[in-house]
């Protein structure tokens, strides 16, 4: 197992970017794919299509989320976390990421999706 560590700026606000993850609306806006996320803890989520699934455990509004969870492909009933941690930093938002308990022959993938298919997309989406 892998952990997957990175950070990301955006010129939008903590809540902006909290709205993104945790807003199935704007999740799959800015995915195109999608997504039903509960805002509450131990709810559950997907995304993209399905492709991603898991459950909150715990939730600060604006400044923190931590998931279970998995892709459609992984061992049956297996899950990771990923944790955002979002920091004010001048006028936007320092995302902070980490996502322990990466299947080694996932990992590669895993850690070049979080780029390409979300601080990307998010940076993306909010140029509008």
């Amino acid at each position: 197992m892998k952990t997957i560590k990175q950070a990301a700026y955006f010129n939008a606000s903590p809540h902006e970017i909290f709205e993104l993850l945790m807003d199935s609306r704007k999740h799959a806006g800015f995915t195109g794919h999608r997504a039903r996320i509960s805002r509450k803890k131990n709810g559950r989520f997907t995304a993209y299509d399905n492709w991603i699934n898991g459950k909150n455990l715990e939730i600060v509004k604006d400044r923190k989320i931590v998931q279970a969870w998995r892709g459609a492909d992984w061992k049956k009933g297996y899950f990771s976390k990923v944790e955002f941690l979002l920091k004010k930093k001048g006028k936007g938002c320092k995302l902070i990421f980490t996502h322990k308990g990466v299947p080694d022959e996932h990992y590669k993938g895993i850690n070049k999706g979080w780029k390409e298919h979300y601080w990307q997309r998010m940076k993306k989406y909010l140029k509008g």
